[in-house]
């Protein structure tokens, strides 16, 4: 029923947790985004700002042709409303859900990414790069424990695609020179979450798709170094 053209990105790993939750039949379509899959001329079709994650629904809610979905805050909204799952249905809920998603797209998200490329892919250190993105993405980390004090998920009692959202995000919070010991209601969060059965699934799948292994230089080329040429050829 569900396409999903995926890789293992904590943009990705968004995706396949929510499909395993509600176990919507999907299949994946690795995309090799080390290896250049995401200029290809079918998957540009469907995302054409050339990033995982991207959906094609062959059974959609009104019927009709095939429907394709690109970035993953709209792909998760999409779900949601398609199954009826993980959303609130009310207006107050559902803007509390929308408002945490978009935390996590404009915030969370990017602000760790720099921190990752900054203080690992980087061709050479950058020392204020560095610390600043380091001390945005701490500052990130209170705003959502100080959040968890007060609920048990992000945006309320039940687990929803805001807590989908932000997980993959938290999940690598060495790289981001972050402990979870500093921020207890969001480690408290994280363990839960790490423990869902679809969660475990969703990563083992991605252990199956791209096992663990340093970037080489041809996969830091084609990520790292995107420009407008990139999109006019």
């Amino acid at each position: 029923m569900i396409d999903l053209f995926y890789w293992t990105t904590p943009n990705g790993h968004k995706i396949t947790m929510f499909l395993e939750e509600t176990g919507i039949e999907y299949t994946i379509h690795p995309v090799n985004i080390g290896r250049g899959d995401q200029f290809e001329k079918n998957f540009l079709k469907i995302a054409p700002n050339n990033r995982i994650p991207a959906i094609v629904d062959h059974n959609p809610v009104e019927g009709n042709e095939p429907l394709s979905v690109f970035e993953s805050g709209a792909i998760l909204l999409y779900l949601s409303d398609k199954t009826g799952e993980f959303n609130y249905r009310d207006l107050r809920g559902r803007t509390d859900v929308l408002q945490w998603l978009m935390w996590q797209m404009g915030g969370l998200g990017p602000m760790a990414g720099q921190n990752h490329h900054f203080s690992h892919y980087a061709p050479e250190p950058i020392e204020y790069a560095i610390i600043r993105y380091v001390n945005e993405t701490a500052r990130l980390y209170a705003v959502l424990n100080k959040q968890l004090a007060v609920s048990q998920f992000i945006a309320g009692d039940d687990y929803t695609i805001a807590d989908m959202a932000s997980y993959p995000w938290i999940a690598s919070h060495e790289k981001q020179a972050q402990d979870l010991n500093d921020y207890p209601n969001l480690k408290r969060w994280f363990e839960a979450i790490k423990a869902r059965p679809a969660t475990l699934r969703a990563y083992e799948i991605a252990l199956e798709i791209n096992p663990p292994a340093p970037m080489d230089d041809e996969a830091k080329a084609l990520l790292f170094n995107q420009d407008a040429s990139t999109i006019k050829s």
